[in-house]
């Protein structure tokens, strides 16, 4: 890939694309060079036109809870009580917290 600037939504999915199929390069080859240089290029694009919000802490708690296969079980036994790990994932309010 010839490496430019990205100043386009079409640049930044083709970087992006591009990306994926030279992300495990060495480091100190040419394509691990173009990584380095294509990452920078891309951060650089998201932080001037991607809005990025953060994500709802309780989404990524679920979010990350799937990635490794765990219950809300095994959330209890994190917070203490079955009860208050259905609260939590239920986004229910408790006097508890105030």
């Amino acid at each position: 890939m010839t490496l430019k600037p990205i100043r386009t939504k079409k640049d930044y999915e083709a970087a992006l694309k591009r990306l994926e199929v030279i992300f495990d390069a060495k480091p100190g080859t040419p394509a691990g060079d173009e990584l380095e240089i294509l990452s920078i290029l891309i951060e650089r694009y998201e932080d001037e036109k991607v809005a990025m919000d953060y994500p709802d802490p309780i989404e990524a708690i679920k979010f990350r809870m799937e990635q490794l296969g765990y219950t809300q079980n095994d959330l209890a036994k994190v917070v203490g009580l079955k009860s208050r790990a259905s609260e939590l994932l239920n986004k229910k309010e408790n006097s508890r917290l105030k």
